[in-house]
């Protein structure tokens, strides 16, 4: 399982672009983690599912409202990963209001977050298998702050406590 002061894994994730930029077409676009992470300081919560009542009501809403104190700390990005396709998370941003401020990150077949360990079996509900609860802060893709959350609960990755992690770490 992953820990503090670990390298993340390579792998890749995909993000659902909605609008055409420079170099960036429209439609599901993959993002190369090692890439995105490089020379970066990100901060990166996942979680179980989009749409889901506490990720919804309470885990990606903060993180987004505090999307400019997390900026102001020194962090570049911040990330959403779920195992969810990425049109799913691509609408869940849109009902959140994330665009510019959180990307939203699809692991849709769970590849990326059993890479990580962070795997959460809820086949026997009808559920598949999911993300568990997390967060962490990510510097050029070494781990400085890892919190994870036990099953069920949302107590430690909570936008909050990343962000005074961020705000304690030096650059």
């Amino acid at each position: 399982m992953l820990k503090q002061g670990d390298q993340l894994p390579g792998g890749v994730l995909v993000e659902y672009v909605e609008q055409a930029t420079e170099g960036c077409s429209i439609g599901p676009q993959p993002v190369d983690v090692h890439a995105a992470l490089a020379g970066k300081t990100v901060a990166i919560l996942a979680l179980p599912g989009a749409f889901t009542p506490t990720c919804s009501a309470q885990h990606l809403p903060a993180y987004i409202e505090q999307q400019a104190a997390f900026k102001a700390a020194g962090v570049d990005e911040i990330w959403c990963i779920s195992v969810n396709d990425p049109f799913v998370m691509a609408a869940w941003g849109r009902e959140q209001g994330a665009a510019g401020k959180v990307r939203m990150l699809a692991d849709g077949s769970a590849a990326y977050t059993q890479a990580l360990g962070m795997v959460f079996d809820l086949t026997a509900k009808g559920f598949g298998v999911r993300s568990q609860r997390y967060s962490m802060l990510v510097v050029n893709g070494v781990v400085q702050a890892l919190n994870l959350d036990a099953p069920g609960k949302f107590e430690v990755s909570d936008a909050a406590t990343l962000l005074k992690q961020a705000q304690g770490l030096t650059h």
